[in-house]
């Protein structure tokens, strides 16, 4: 049983300040990698190329159907009809092609194939076609998989600390834990902020890795000679940014051709809805009040991998999207596990874990409103600290 005290002796001479791990009632996973992985059954690890083609044709198929019913949409004479169709085509084919990126991920961690020139071909085809550089993402994507809720060597979502946010320090905070009049801006204010953080975010994270570890110099995936990666990655990083020039000049092409407002409509919009679902759920997959960070003295690998939460988006979106969010936790644990068995093995992997299991039924809106106006900032010191407003 673990006492309160400022400092507290845990494996051996080691000090560690777990205060708001107690305040909290947190308690630490000590399960091992080993104890998850024999819960599950072995065949949920097995990849079969063929039946994740079947997925790719199926989202391909879907993408086409979509664009050639799109095509008939300006026949309707009615604007309102018209414009209502438009609509519904942006979110479907933003929905469908999320998915296809889904895929593209699940390349990058070899999970699509047992094969490396497979799952490289395909991740490289979808992800440049959806702009975005499939080797640097995935390089720099396997670290956040390594580092998942350490205060520094998570790559994506490292969340601020109270001196980076402008407070004073705790013990002259008037306000202490919060809320922060800091942080108080009118409902108007917090939606405008949502709203330009899914159409802006994901670009902006690429070309500045802002979310991840603060260091020197410009940190971006199309900067080959960045601390994001390793010098044997330089020729790869290239490579990915030459698909997504070549892209980008595609997409010209087709807007000299085809007109400039038809590569809005089939495109760059859906597109926007693409970037903006891939902030909205990995945003939520790990971010959370109820979700902490460690630092050196008690992360692991897998406590970090608990701290992801599993959400639904109801049947429809989370078979479009490849059970992404209603399997992550399950994902962090065995990422080369192919989507198409994540289901069966989150079962198991929920006895295993037990409480150490994070799920929220929260309906996504006002989860993603409770999350942003909740978690602002954490300590700068504790070994383990928490969200605060």
């Amino acid at each position: 049983m673990i006492t309160k005290g400022k400092q507290h002796a845990i494996a051996g001479s080691k000090q560690i300040n777990i205060d708001e791990a107690i305040e909290r009632n947190w308690e630490f996973p000590e399960f091992t990698i080993k104890e998850i992985r024999d819960a599950i059954p072995s065949h949920c690890f097995r990849r079969d190329t063929q039946r994740s083609l079947s997925y790719l044709f199926h989202d391909i198929a879907l993408i086409v159907l979509l664009g050639i019913l799109a095509s008939y949409i300006d026949t309707f004479n009615s604007v309102i009809v018209r414009s209502s169709l438009w609509i519904m085509y942006w979110i479907a084919q933003s929905n469908v092609a999320f998915g296809a990126w889904v895929l593209g991920h699940e390349c990058g961690h070899q999970a699509f194939s047992p094969s490396k020139t497979i799952n490289h071909s395909v991740g490289f085809v979808l992800h440049t076609a959806l702009l975005t550089p499939y080797h640097s993402w995935r390089f720099s994507h396997s670290k956040h998989h390594k580092g998942l809720g350490h205060m520094t060597k998570d790559q994506a979502h490292i969340p601020p600390t109270r001196s980076e946010v402008g407070l004073p320090a705790l013990d002259k905070d008037p306000q202490a834990d919060g809320p922060h009049d800091h942080f108080d801006e009118t409902p108007i204010k917090t939606l405008f902020c949502l709203i330009r953080i899914h159409i802006i975010g994901w670009p902006v994270y690429l070309l500045t890795h802002e979310t991840g570890h603060k260091t020197s110099g410009w940190k971006s995936h199309f900067n080959p000679n960045c601390d994001i990666f390793e010098k044997s990655q330089f020729r790869k990083v290239v490579e990915s940014i030459i698909g997504i020039v070549a892209m980008i000049g595609l997409l010209i092409g087709c807007g000299q051709s085809f007109g400039s407002l038809a590569v809005i409509r089939y495109y760059v919009l859906p597109y926007l809805g693409v970037n903006g679902l891939l902030v909205l759920v990995t945003y939520l997959q790990h971010t959370d009040p109820k979700l902490p960070r460690y630092r050196d003295n008690v992360w692991n690998f897998q406590r970090g991998a608990a701290l992801t939460m599993d959400r639904s988006y109801g049947f429809l979106l989370n078979h479009l999207h490849h059970h992404i969010a209603d399997t992550h936790v399950v994902h962090h644990f065995f990422s080369m596990m192919p989507h198409y068995h994540a289901q069966e093995a989150t079962l198991h992997i929920k006895k295993a874990l037990g409480k150490h299991y994070m799920y929220d039924n929260t309906p996504v809106p006002l989860a993603l409103w409770k999350v942003w106006t909740q978690c602002r900032f954490v300590e700068d010191e504790g070994d383990v600290v928490f969200y605060k407003n």
